[in-house]
């Protein structure tokens, strides 16, 4: 019986990270949301997102589905109660749509946007329900969905022996190796959590790795670098520098010297030589953040927050970026000084200029080759969206 999710109110304020793929496709830990309840659920799960992304993300029915809110993770208790619930149900927390599960009937009424249909929906159990509502909570709940993701995905596997050039600080059961990884003369350290490191990854010379850590399939860590938890380098990121409690979702670079911590970085990015973004402010005070959702700076009540990058955006060498800098889609950020702390969609340099969409596009198709991926007809059609999307946000030039 197939997974369904779909995106709740989450998904603006999920923003930047969200404009170009739904709430499920968003990597925390080791696995994105989707990924998650396919394994916890056995089963195929697919996404249902903003018609504009339904394209690049096809919905796939079956003859009963469960439709799950895709910022939901999947807890035990939660994972069990939705195996119980009886056909044609609906769940609700708070008059929020939690989980469904449909015949194909009324599965095929929800995805043409009727809802559902008629069908009232009862309120959830008392369990322990734990939503991603903010770009924030993909690098603080991120050592916990490293440790809990370790534990699925190694589970009856058996980890490809450390070569003896490297050294090993904790129990080498906290440490997995897939096939065809380079790793040789560095020093993991799994005392306070696991080190994934995926199929065809290659870790240099001198690197350090502190756990809990997921260096994802085909990643490169650059010489020296130092990787502290809890961290996610996805799948084909290259990085070095120094870097601590940051997802990177994957087909990003950060191949030289710099720092970024507490921070979420999007797909295709590429953050310049030197770049820094702070995480700490002077004063050890909370941190404000753009919220696309409110359409204002808002107190994040949180104390470390660094950047939030959303896909294909570019900062320059040297770039120094402010606590709780939020960068849009497409932006290439570069100038002296900082730039603003939100930096909206296609913007060019300090944040005020407007990014030729031709010319963004050509960039997105270049670095997308370089990765052996297609720019396609619905690439376009999604850089044009979101260029239209966002424009209220750009200043006139």
């Amino acid at each position: 019986m197939p997974v369904i999710l779909f995106d709740s109110q989450d998904r603006e304020h999920l923003l930047p990270l969200t404009y170009a793929r739904p709430v499920g496709d968003l990597r925390l830990g080791l696995l994105t949301l989707a990924e998650k309840w396919g394994r916890h659920l056995v089963t195929t799960c697919s996404c249902f997102p903003a018609p504009y992304l339904r394209n690049l993300f096809p919905t796939a029915l079956g003859e009963e589905n469960w439709l799950i809110d895709g910022s939901l993770l999947p807890g035990v208790e939660v994972v069990s109660w939705i195996e119980s619930i009886p056909l044609n149900s609906a769940w609700a927390k708070e008059g929020r749509l939690v989980v469904a599960k449909l015949d194909r009937a009324r599965t095929e009424a929800f995805v043409a946007d009727d809802g559902l249909n008629g069908l009232e929906m009862k309120e959830v159990p008392h369990l322990p329900f734990s939503f991603v509502s903010r770009p924030a909570d993909l690098f603080r709940k991120n050592a916990e969905a490293i440790v809990s993701d370790f534990e699925l995905v190694t589970g009856g596997r058996d980890s490809e022996p450390l070569p003896s050039s490297n050294r090993l600080v904790g129990s080498l059961e906290n440490l997995f190796i897939s096939n065809d990884v380079k790793l040789e003369a560095c020093i993991l350290n799994v005392e306070d959590g696991p080190i994934y490191i995926g199929r065809g990854a290659t870790v240099l010379e001198g690197s350090m790795l502190r756990g809990p850590l997921v260096i994802a399939e085909d990643a490169v860590i650059k010489m020296g670098a130092k990787l502290y938890g809890a961290t996610t380098i996805g799948p084909n990121c290259k990085v070095g520098g120094e870097i601590s409690n940051v997802v990177f979702q994957a087909n990003s670079n950060k191949g030289h010297d710099g720092y970024l911590g507490n921070a979420v970085v999007g797909e295709w990015c590429n953050i310049g030589a030197d770049t820094n973004g702070s995480n700490l402010k002077n004063d050890y005070g909370n941190v404000k953040v753009w919220s696309y959702a409110d359409q204002a700076m808002i107190d994040s009540g949180i104390q470390f927050y660094g950047i939030i990058m959303g896909d294909h955006s570019k900062t320059a060498i040297n770039t120094m970026l402010n606590t709780g800098t939020v960068i849009g889609f497409s932006a290439n950020v570069f100038g002296a000084g900082f730039p603003p702390t939100f930096v909206p969609s296609f913007t060019w340099g300090n944040g005020v200029t407007t990014y030729r969409l031709d010319k963004a596009m050509e960039t997105a198709r270049r670095m997308m080759m370089r990765r052996g991926k297609v720019f396609s007809d619905d690439h376009r059609a999604l850089f044009e969206y979101i260029f239209q999307r966002s424009q209220p946000y750009r200043r006139s030039d």
